[in-house]
């Protein structure tokens, strides 16, 4: 039996087919003599394969290896007439499985097979007349010379020509019987799942992907028995579950938050031949929270570790960033039920709440400490006391480069209702508007802040803040200029932000805290080695929002990566290196510094975020900087004409009365009149002047955002 496997011992590398097709090397590792076949392995992708496969699959391919016996006898040796012969018994055997299929070898080689296997019938044991049995052997000798006369064969040709076709016959059934059975089993898949699910939800294929995948995850959700981590920087996420708009159209949950710090979005992709599939991307935070978390347990891990911090002399910082309807506002401001806010349920009372329950502690109440709340918002570069019907406030930077803002009201509170009545009243004041993401949209920035004061002097600060929806950083290129401005300012803040929290993770030499109101008024936030912050990602889980929560995740992502690796706290991130280096050679030259430090710190932000600010991005944010600045100076001249026109008018008055008199003195009525108008053309030509550069500023603006109109930036 052991020459049936001729030159195959184990050990030997032989070629082998796959079922797909693929020919490739094998190990053959043991011979099975009672079923003639041998058994093979391979690596593939680092796993160890095998396969048991039969002798003459082997030698179709590996003719090398092949036996002596195997090899077919001459076309003129005609075959043994004993039927007991074991060449006989195994010659007939090999032809019977070839059959006229389709294969790649010519036809002509089909009408030579099928023809010496005529008398494969003869030799079989039953009787057979022998007279027909010479006149077919003669014909095909005679047929077999003709065709060799044109295509001459050898005995070991022939020999691997027909094992081949035999070992196609074989393949093709294999395949066919594969496929009828794996046609079966889909289609009962299909009937079972139309079955399970309503097929009238729109992607039901999609559904049952997701599902697919959940099945197989293993599920371990933060509880409020895990660790609270002390974190300087703490990035973490908020899935809310689908609303009612949502459920109406049937949308998709397409976000899994498998783990108390890793979130899934199961984005759908569509192949070339129209194909649907997932494409299931991870991202790893400190803390994921699941559609089912409330305000309390968001508030734990969050921004209650950050508490403490202002009662030892600390500044903490907890922003609220997404898409709007994400719940952001949910979370920082509190439950909605229709229309009506419940106040006491979001972090800025949560957070109050223990501001006050710290107060009373023994180690603290001696310090003698009063509490104070300011509440205003940021739109379109500009700062709105909310707390004091919406009054304009300007930010200005005094020799000691604090920041001011000038005009703020700060309300003492001696209570979490003190500040619960606070926040109604700030957020029935909040700006917002329509975009192409919701209905209502928080176009602005709203700041609420904690201050601890002690004989006067600040003691601490804790910033809650909802920022606008990150989709309103897109409309950088709308064809209405306010939107146009929204749009700007929004990107830039949080481009700012997030740099700004990159700068005080690393505790980088230089923050550009300048590049946007936001990071200016929040820069005392940022500076100083007692400041921590918390960034809250909320995040829509319906598909239609894939994109919005992408990019939501992404930025949050940015921000959190570069505190993760202790190595680049040291080493520092390679891209920002020169950037900085730069801003250092800018230090050396005080005087540029000096005439445009916002200039300085937008530049520095570009370069640090190439990816996201093209130069046209860059040269738009710039007009808009410089339209803002013509804005305020205007503005401000105005308002002193204005006053300046008062005081001519009563001077103006005075001459007008002087001339009814009967004797007036003539000269010194001319003298001052013309004194008078002497000074309202000078201002009033200054002003007019100004207004011209405003006007300028805002034809610049106009272009530079046609320039960026072709390529619409990515939301951040």
């Amino acid at each position: 039996m052991a020459s049936s496997f001729g030159k195959i011992v184990v050990g030997v590398y032989v070629q082998i087919k796959r079922s797909d097709g693929r020919i490739h090397q094998a190990m053959v590792t043991s011979l099975n003599e009672d079923n003639e076949s041998v058994t093979v392995e391979w690596i593939e992708n680092g796993d160890t394969k095998g396969k048991e496969i039969d002798l003459e699959s082997i030698f179709a391919l590996n003719s090398d290896v092949a036996p002596e016996e195997e090899i077919c006898p001459s076309p003129e040796t005609p075959p043994p007439p004993t039927p007991t012969s074991v060449k006989a018994n195994k010659i007939p055997k090999n032809r019977r499985t070839i059959a006229p299929v389709k294969n790649d070898t010519p036809s002509r080689d089909n009408r030579v097979l099928a023809t010496r296997a005529r008398p494969a019938p003869v030799q079989q044991p039953e009787p057979a007349p022998p007279p027909p049995a010479q006149p077919t052997q003669a014909q095909t000798q005679q047929q077999l010379q003709n065709e060799s006369s044109h295509h001459p064969l050898t005995r070991k040709e022939f020999g691997q020509l027909s094992r081949r076709k035999s070992n196609c016959v074989k393949e093709v059934e294999k395949l066919q019987e594969k496929r009828e059975r794996r046609r079966i089993q889909q289609q009962e898949l299909r009937e079972k799942r139309a079955q399970e699910v309503d097929t009238t939800v729109p992607n039901y294929e999609i559904l049952y992907m997701i599902r697919d995948f959940r099945a197989s995850l293993d599920y371990r959700p933060l509880t409020t028995a895990d660790l609270i981590v002390e974190h300087r920087i703490c990035v973490c996420v908020r899935k809310r579950p689908l609303n009612k708009k949502e459920l109406t159209v049937k949308d998709l949950d397409v976000i899994t938050v498998p783990s108390k710090d890793v979130v899934m979005v199961h984005e759908p992709k569509q192949k070339v031949d129209l194909t649907r599939y997932l494409e299931n991307q991870t991202f790893r935070f400190d803390y994921a929270f699941d559609d089912s978390t409330t305000n309390e347990m968001v508030y734990r891990f969050t921004a209650r570790p950050l508490v403490e911090t202002i009662f030892e002399r600390g500044m903490a910082t907890c922003f609220a960033y997404g898409q709007t309807g994400s719940g952001k506002t949910h979370t920082m401001g509190g439950d909605f039920s229709g229309k009506n806010q419940d106040c006491s349920k979001g972090i800025y009372a949560l957070a109050a709440r223990d501001v006050f329950v710290m107060l009373k502690k023994p180690g603290y109440k001696k310090l003698d400490l009063q509490v104070y709340a300011t509440f205003f918002e940021i739109y379109s570069g500009k700062v709105f006391d909310l707390l004091n019907h919406k009054t304009k406030l300007r930010v200005l930077e005094d020799g000691k480069q604090q920041v001011q803002v000038v005009g703020l009201q700060e309300k003492e509170v001696k209570c979490t209702e003190d500040v619960l009545k606070l926040i109604e009243v700030g957020n029935s004041c909040r700006t917002s508007g329509q975009t192409s993401a919701n209905a209502h949209s928080s176009r602005s920035h709203a700041v609420f802040q904690i201050i601890l004061r002690r004989k006067g002097k600040m003691h601490g600060k804790f910033s809650l803040i909802d920022l606008a929806g990150n989709e309103r950083g897109a409309d950088t290129s709308s064809a209405d200029r306010q939107t146009r401005l929204e749009g700007a300012e929004i990107n830039k803040s949080l481009l700012a932000l997030k740099e700004c929290i990159r700068a005080l993770g690393r505790n980088k030499p230089h923050t550009p805290f300048r590049a946007s109101k936001l990071t200016q008024v929040l820069r005392d936030s940022f500076i100083g080695e007692n400041s921590r912050t918390c960034m809250i990602a909320t995040i829509s889980p319906g598909m239609t929002s894939c994109e919005n929560t992408l990019n939501t995740l992404r930025y949050a992502n940015r921000v959190k990566e570069l505190t993760v690796d202790p190595n680049q706290m040291i080493d520092g991130v390679r891209p920002n290196i020169q950037a900085v280096n730069q801003l250092d050679l800018l230090d050396d030259d005080e005087d540029w510094m000096g005439n445009s430090p916002q200039r300085d710190d937008l530049k520095l932000l570009c370069e640090q975020n190439e990816e996201e600010v093209s130069p046209q991005l860059f040269t738009f944010h710039e007009a808009v900087s410089q339209m803002v600045e013509f804005e305020e100076q205007v503005l401000e001249d105005h308002r002193a004409v204005f006053q300046e026109s008062i005081r001519w008018l009563e001077d103006e008055k005075v001459l007008l009365e002087m001339t009814e008199e009967v004797d007036y003195d003539v000269d010194s009525y001319a003298t001052q009149l013309e004194q008078i108008l002497d000074q309202k053309i000078d201002i009033l030509t200054e002003l007019r002047d100004k207004v011209k550069g405003f006007r300028s500023a805002l034809q610049e603006e106009e272009q530079a955002s046609k320039q960026i109109n072709p390529k619409r930036p990515r939301a951040l």
